[in-house]
């Protein structure tokens, strides 16, 4: 009898797509000379604006000295800019250049297609990530 995947415990074969499709993606993002970490830190700061880097860590739920490093090698590669807050010049805010912002747009095209957006498949994992546990489809 073959191992096959329809028959594995909906764990395994969740984690199982989970690295397929991460392993995919990390190579295609490698290819752009766009890390995972660096992603999802543009990703960040795209969405909240210019903000300081204990936010973002915060928000990738990671240790402000690994968002540093992240953000360290973004500044040296043009995709991000750290200035001096508008209100406080002890803080300093991080923005996204438009080179960062052009390879943010390149990197989800990329995820568009390693993955096309599915809103069921979407709407289950959230459920999941929320503690809510899978939802029935007649939800």
């Amino acid at each position: 009898m073959e191992d096959e995947p329809a028959q594995w415990p909906i764990g395994r074969l969740l984690a199982a797509a989970a690295r397929a499709v991460e392993r995919e993606w990390d190579e295609r993002l490698r290819a752009i000379g766009l890390p995972h970490a660096a992603l999802i830190a543009l990703d960040i700061a795209l969405r909240n604006g210019p903000t300081g880097a204990d936010v973002i860590a915060r928000t990738a739920r990671v240790q402000p000295q690994t968002m540093s490093r992240t953000l360290e090698r973004l500044e040296r590669d043009g995709m991000i800019e750290r200035g001096p807050h508008p209100a406080d010049g002890r803080r300093r805010v991080v923005t996204v250049t438009e080179h960062g912002r052009t390879m943010w747009d390149t990197a989800k095209h990329i995820e568009r297609e390693v993955l096309p957006d599915d809103p069921d498949l979407r709407r289950r994992l959230s459920a999941i990530l929320a503690g809510a546990g899978p939802s029935r489809p007649d939800d």
